[in-house]
């Protein structure tokens, strides 16, 4: 079963940057449509970004010009870029593809 492992979130200043890692195992990942989601705190989670397997990405519009999707299907891993960042992105980020979530890791922008 294909399990997915998130990484790169942390604690950052309001207008820093950060970029999050998704490392899946297995072959699965590399067929299949890729999303991030977050979950800021006390609120429901949100599409943030998603990306095809051939590389054709779609974002929330929050997040446009600022977030950058990616994969590299090659090292079965994903990212997500993201400046600009604001206090608002505060949240839990997880990486998914279809039926299987990773279990987040946390980012915080300070003000």
């Amino acid at each position: 079963q294909v399990q997915l492992v998130e990484s790169g979130g942390g604690l950052v200043q309001a207008g820093g940057s950060l970029r999050l890692s998704c490392a899946a195992s297995g072959s699965y990942f590399r067929r299949k449509m890729m999303a991030w989601y977050r979950q800021p705190p006390g609120k429901p989670r949100e599409l943030v970004a998603e990306i095809t397997s051939g590389g054709i990405a779609n974002y929330v519009d929050s997040v446009k010009g600022r977030f950058t999707i990616s994969r590299d299907n090659a090292k079965n891993t994903g990212y997500l870029q993201m400046d600009s960042l604001t206090p608002e992105d505060t949240a839990v980020y997880y990486c998914v593809v279809p039926n299987v979530w990773g279990k987040g890791t946390l980012v915080t922008v300070s003000s």
